[in-house]
């Protein structure tokens, strides 16, 4: 893939972390609602969200996306939301015990991986991981993995023409 290009997201993203995957050993996933309010619903379905420095906290037994940008949409003018604010995620109860339980015995983390509609209704989803933080090597190695992928691809796009 050339330099300036970037990747599509999957069918109805709004947003992905792409450097997640990068910085982070992705270990285990979970699909969390979003409380939002209107005009974060409507500035979502534009799809000019960013999650690349954001992270999900446990608080008081809930779940927090913190330093998400939505931005603010454009006809609401004085009705509008706050770009950055920290958003409610809903799970179950037995999930927030276990992520509770995972991020203080392990040192992991939450890491909002994309954010999405999906369902009948369209409901706002955050796909949030389990995460672990690469060392440098671990990232080189990534790269390295990624670079072999792109030329093995190349050389067989040549042998099919």
């Amino acid at each position: 893939m050339a330099k300036g290009r970037k990747r599509k997201a999957a069918p109805g993203d709004v947003a992905t972390n792409r450097q997640a995957s990068f910085r982070f050993s992705l270990l285990e996933r979970f699909e969390a609602g979003l409380v939002l309010t209107g005009t974060e619903v409507k500035s979502l379905r534009e799809g000019k969200a960013q999650l690349k420095d954001s992270y999900a906290t446990v608080r008081d037994g809930e779940v927090w996306l913190i330093g998400a940008y939505i931005p603010p949409y454009g006809p609401a003018s004085r009705e509008n939301h706050d770009p950055e604010r920290p958003r409610k995620l809903l799970l179950h109860r037995w999930e927030i015990e276990r992520l509770v339980g995972r991020t203080k015995e392990r040192g992991l983390t939450l890491v909002p991986t994309r954010m999405y509609f999906s369902g009948p209704g369209s409901r706002a989803k955050v796909e949030i991981a389990l995460a672990k933080g690469k060392d440098f090597y671990d990232k080189r190695e990534s790269i390295r993995n990624r670079d072999v992928a792109r030329d093995v691809q190349r050389e067989l796009r040549e042998a099919r023409r």
